[in-house]
């Protein structure tokens, strides 16, 4: 069986610094007060940003041995190296 989620609408009005309210509702459930903000065309969509840890980065980028991490162009090079353009 095949799960449907409501979709649910609300009409704002921005304030004069182009602030809107998100409905506490909405809100209730996220673990951050941090939302990213995507632009596509004339429509903007708002996601919230869950935490992240910093350990969970340890190891999340393999780069060579040799690289000189004082010299940023060694650095630089080294990560493109590494990554298709």
């Amino acid at each position: 069986m095949r799960e449907t989620k409501l979709v649910e609408t609300t009409l704002k009005k921005l304030d004069a610094q182009g602030r809107v309210a998100i409905p506490a509702a909405w809100r209730r459930g996220w673990r951050s007060d941090k939302v990213i903000l995507i632009k596509r065309g004339e429509k903007i969509e708002l996601s919230p940003i869950e935490p992240l840890s910093p350990s969970s980065l340890f190891d999340s980028i393999e780069i060579s041995d040799n690289v000189d991490f004082t010299n940023p162009h060694s650095l630089k090079r080294a990560l493109s190296e590494r990554s298709p353009h």
